[in-house]
C-alpha cells in the first residue's frame, strides 16, 4: 500500500475527499459491488429530528455533511456530531468530530473519535450567508487524516489511532473566533493540503449584511508548513469592494423584467459589490500540472461568481466570469410563454434573465456545495445556480485556459462525476454525470405564487416536474436520462418492514451532492425516496438498489 501511495495517484479502492481525488471527478477504476443489504447503520448526527423542526427548516433537513473517506484496507472514517442543538439559527452550539471504523468479523466497528473545536460560520437570515448548516469535511492523505479546525486552523490526525500529529495555525498562535475555515479540504497528490479562510466583521449585528475584512486560501504542506494567501489577490479584475454591482428588480415590480417606454429592459437595483471571497462550502481541485481551480463570489451579491486558476506557487493565472452567458430566460421553452402566470412581462426580449434583463448569470450561493471539476481533456466545471429557471441553476465548462465553453440546463448544488471511456471510433472521450431535477413548487422565476405559481407542470406542461440522473457529453448535450418515477413515501418499522404511502406523484429529486461511476459507467447515486440506485453506463438497466430507507417522522 504505501508504494502505491508513494506513487502519487491514489490506489483503486481509495476514496480520501470531496469527489475523490484532487480532481473531483468522483470515479474509480474499479467495479462496485451491487446494493442489496444494509451492512451498518451508523448514527453520526443525533439532532436531525430537531433540525427539522420550526418554520425556517419546515421540515426539511438543511444539514450538508462530509462525504465517508476509505482507505485501501477496511476503513472508514465519518464526521459525528455531539454537544448541544437548540435550532438551526444557533447552530454553533453543537461539536464535530471525525471518527474510524474499521471492519471486524463483518462489524463496522468504533476504533478512535477525535473531537474538533471547529465552528462554522454564523447562520445568516439575509441573501448572503449560510442557511444551511455548512459541512465540515477532512480529507485523508498517505501521511494523515487532516480535519478543520477554530479560527481557520487544521488539525493533523495519526489515521491508526487519531492521535494529534500537528495543530497547524496559519494565522498565528492567537485564534480569531471571526476567522473560519470554510469548505471541504482538498489534498493534491504530494500530500498538500488546501482550504479556503473567511473571516467575518466581529463588531457587527449582523456580519453578513457588511463587507468581509479578511479572505485567504491557505495551502498546508505535508509537513507542516503553511502558506496564507490574501483572496484580493487571486481574482485581479474583479469589481472593487466599494463598487457598484448589478442585482435584480424589486419584487414590488413583478412581474419581471421592468420595462422601459422603449420596450428595453430597465436597469435593475444595485447594491455595493463588497469583497471577493470564498464561498461558504466549496472544496478547490487541483489539476495534474498542481493548478488550483477555486470559486470567488462578491461579498454582498452573488450575482459576481469567478471560477479561479491559481498557480502551483499560489499567484493568479486566471480568472473566468460567471455573468451574463446564457441566453435561455425569457420567451424560450424554459418558461411559459411571456405574458402568462410564470412567464416573463409581456413584450419581453428573447432569452434575457428575469430578474434583471440580463443576459443569465451563474450565480455562487454561499449554501451549494458545488466544486470545481476538472475533466480529462483539461477543461473545469462547476454548478452554478440560477433562480430563473425553477432554481435548477446550470452547469458551466471553461477551457483549460479559461474561456467559457458551454453550459446545462441545470448545475444547482452539484459537483458532477466524469466517466472516461473509449468511443466506438476508438477516441478517448468522457460523460459527465449530475443530477437533473426539474423542480416543483418553487414557481418559474419568482416567489410569488400570483405572478409565479408554484404548479409547474399546470403553468409549463412542456417543461414539467421531473427528476432525472443524466449522462452528458463533454460539450453538455444529453447523452442519456433516467427518471425518478418512484410516487412511494416510505419509513422503516421497528420490526424492518416498511410503510409507505403515495404521495409524490411526481416522483422524488435526486438530493446528492455528488454522484459516484465506476470503471463500467455504473452510476451510483441517493434520491430523497430513501433508496440508494445503480444505472447502468447506458441507463438500459437501471436498478433500485438496498431500501436503504431510514424512520423519516
Amino acid at each position: 500500500m504505501a508504494a502505491a501511495l508513494a506513487s502519487g495517484d491514489p490506489p483503486a479502492t481509495w476514496w480520501g475527499q470531496w469527489g475523490r481525488t484532487p480532481l473531483h471527478q468522483g470515479s474509480v477504476p474499479v467495479a462496485g459491488k451491487t446494493g442489496s443489504t444494509i451492512l451498518a447503520n451508523i448514527v453520526y448526527d443525533p439532532f436531525t429530528a430537531k433540525e427539522q423542526q420550526g418554520p425556517y427548516a419546515a421540515g426539511d433537513l438543511l444539514v450538508h455533511y462530509q462525504t465517508p473517506l476509505l482507505t485501501t484496507g477496511s476503513d472508514v472514517f465519518m464526521e459525528c456530531k455531539t454537544g448541544q442543538f437548540s435550532n438551526i439559527k444557533d447552530w454553533q452550539k453543537q461539536t464535530w468530530c471525525e471518527q474510524k471504523f474499521t471492519w471486524q468479523n463483518g462489524v463496522l466497528t468504533l476504533v478512535w473519535t477525535h473531537v474538533s473545536d471547529w465552528k462554522p460560520v454564523p447562520f445568516s437570515p439575509d441573501k448572503d450567508g449560510a442557511g444551511w448548516e455548512p459541512v465540515y469535511h477532512g480529507v485523508l492523505t498517505n501521511q494523515a487524516l487532516w480535519v478543520p479546525g477554530f479560527g481557520g486552523a487544521v488539525w493533523k490526525l495519526e489515521r491508526d489511532t487519531g492521535s494529534v500529529l500537528a495543530h497547524v495555525t496559519p494565522f498565528g498562535a492567537t485564534l480569531d473566533p471571526n476567522t473560519y475555515a470554510v469548505g471541504p479540504l482538498s489534498a493534491d497528490r504530494s500530500g498538500s493540503i488546501f482550504y479556503n479562510v473567511m473571516q467575518l466583521d466581529g463588531s457587527a449585528k449582523d456580519p453578513w449584511l457588511v463587507d468581509v475584512p479578511h479572505s485567504w486560501l491557505v495551502k498546508v504542506t505535508a509537513g507542516g508548513q503553511a502558506t496564507a494567501v490574501p483572496w484580493a489577490t487571486l481574482v485581479p479584475g474583479a469589481p472593487a469592494a466599494t463598487d457598484s454591482c448589478v442585482w435584480r428588480y424589486s419584487t414590488d415590480d413583478l412581474p419581471w423584467p421592468v420595462l422601459g417606454p422603449d420596450g428595453q429592459p430597465a436597469a435593475p437595483i444595485n447594491v455595493t459589490c463588497g469583497s471577493q471571497r470564498p464561498p461558504v462550502n466549496t472544496a478547490p481541485a487541483i489539476g495534474p500540472d498542481g493548478t488550483i481551480y477555486d470559486v470567488s463570489r462578491a461579498s454582498l451579491d452573488d450575482y459576481y461568481g469567478y471560477l479561479v486558476a491559481i498557480n502551483p506557487n499560489l499567484t493568479p493565472k486566471w480568472t473566468a466570469s460567471m455573468r451574463e452567458k446564457f441566453s435561455d430566460g425569457c420567451g424560450t421553452p424554459t418558461l411559459p410563454p411571456n405574458g402568462s402566470p410564470g412567464g416573463c412581462r409581456a413584450g419581453s426580449p428573447l432569452g434575457i434573465s428575469p430578474p434583471d434583463g440580463l443576459p443569465g448569470s451563474g450565480r455562487v450561493l454561499d449554501d451549494s456545495t458545488s466544486a470545481p471539476v476538472v475533466a480529462p481533456d483539461g477543461s473545469i466545471y462547476y454548478g452554478a445556480y440560477t433562480r430563473y429557471n425553477y432554481a435548477q441553476g446550470h452547469l458551466m465548462r471553461w477551457s483549460s485556459t479559461g474561456q467559457y465553453l458551454s453550459g446545462f440546463q441545470f448545475g444547482c448544488d452539484t459537483t458532477p462525476a466524469i466517466f472516461a471511456y473509449t468511443a466506438t471510433d476508438g477516441t478517448a472521450t468522457f460523460a459527465v454525470i449530475t443530477k437533473e431535477n426539474h423542480y416543483g413548487d418553487v414557481g418559474s422565476y419568482c416567489n410569488d405564487a400570483t405572478i409565479c405559481p408554484p404548479d409547474r407542470t399546470a403553468t409549463n406542461p412542456g417543461y414539467p416536474e421531473q427528476y432525472f440522473m443524466s449522462s452528458l457529453s463533454p460539450d453538455l448535450k444529453i447523452n442519456w436520462r433516467w427518471q425518478n418515477t418512484n410516487p412511494d413515501s416510505c419509513t422503516r418499522n421497528s420490526d424492518g418492514t416498511l410503510s409507505c404511502v403515495a404521495d409524490h406523484p411526481f416522483g422524488f429529486e435526486w438530493c446528492v451532492n455528488a454522484p459516484a461511476v465506476d470503471v463500467n459507467g455504473t452510476v451510483f447515486s441517493n434520491s430523497e425516496d430513501g433508496n440508494l440506485y445503480e444505472i447502468d453506463r447506458n441507463a438500459a438497466r437501471p436498478r433500485r438498489g438496498v431500501h436503504a430507507f431510514v424512520d423519516r417522522s
